[in-house]
């Protein structure tokens, strides 16, 4: 039983971890037949319906017009700009240098943490974020086509911008249901994508889309913004951010599972290795969550 929040807050960071890990996949494979901001717009408007959808049938307390606008410039930065840029810059470099990019997310969650939350950050913790890098990398591996400094520098200031997302959301939804949080973010992160979305329409890099295509938009829309966020947050207001973006690590194991099952992927040793880094490392962070737990516990009944 005292394990309990300790395995609370750890399966709503997998299963976010596994709704963007998968949901990454499927968006990697649309990304061939519909340009990257109709996609965006797709998927916000899925996700974005089905979020008010459950706000007004829990009728749910809205925010007031100031805590509102703070969350919703939140949601500007992820997943408006930052899915904005990581889109483009997908269509402009590698999937494996997208992935490997992507992977430098914990470390400077890790970071911002400490700058601006303040946050202690422990010697094992650190330790535990690199072990978890170096599995990250050994499972996307190092070798092949770069893609282009333009499409790097994109998926870089989206990194950048969830980084900050983290950490931002971390202080200013402590106290709100995180169903309503993603709610407003991702309706401002909406508004952001269609006011640059005839940008892309004038340019005419629209296509006729079959209507699976459009199916799998909105079923990647709710894995990848809907449930992905949802649970994320969640996890989030339950420990330090810097704890929580060590979970992202998990992503690419998910990323590569999926690319296994629906791409016909496989797997060699050296990425099989980093997958077993990873989840040792993550299970280390769960544990020393445990051991923190039970040290407030005991601190409490002492007092």
């Amino acid at each position: 039983m005292k394990s309990t929040p300790t395995r609370n807050f750890a399966a709503s960071m997998v299963l976010a971890a596994a709704c963007w890990g998968l949901g990454g996949v499927m968006t990697k494979s649309m990304l061939a037949d519909v340009p990257p901001l109709t996609l965006l717009v797709a998927q916000l408007v899925v996700s974005v319906l089905f979020l008010w959808a459950i706000v007004l049938a829990q009728k749910l307390r809205l925010p007031q017009r100031r805590d509102a606008l703070r969350l919703g410039l939140t949601g500007l930065l992820n997943p408006g700009l930052a899915y904005t840029f990581s889109l483009i810059g997908l269509t402009l470099t590698t999937a494996s240098m997208s992935a490997l990019l992507w992977g430098t997310e914990p470390i400077l969650i890790l970071i911002l943490a400490g700058l601006i939350l303040r946050e202690r950050l422990a010697p094992t913790l650190i330790g535990l974020a690199a072990v978890a890098m170096l599995g990250m990398v050994m499972i996307l591996g190092l070798g092949g086509n770069g893609g282009s400094w333009l499409g790097n520098a994109l998926i870089l200031a989206g990194v950048a911008c969830c980084a900050y997302y983290t950490v931002i959301t971390r202080r200013l939804a402590a106290d709100a249901d995180p169903l309503l949080v993603i709610a407003v973010q991702q309706t401002f992160a909406l508004i952001w994508a269609l006011a640059i979305w005839p940008i892309e329409l004038l340019r005419g890099e629209t296509a006729v889309i079959s209507l699976s295509t459009w199916l799998w938009a909105a079923v990647s829309g709710l894995t990848y913004y809907a449930f992905a966020f949802w649970f994320y947050i969640v996890g989030l207001k339950r420990v330090p951010a810097s704890t929580a973006g060590q979970f992202l690590n998990l992503i690419s194991i998910f990323g590569v599972a999926g690319a296994t099952i629906f791409l016909g992927e496989r797997l060699g040793l050296p990425q099989w290795l980093g997958a077993f880094l990873i989840l040792a490392a993550v299970a280390g962070i769960v544990r020393g969550q445990q051991r923190a737990e039970v040290a407030a516990r005991s601190l409490s009944i002492d007092a």
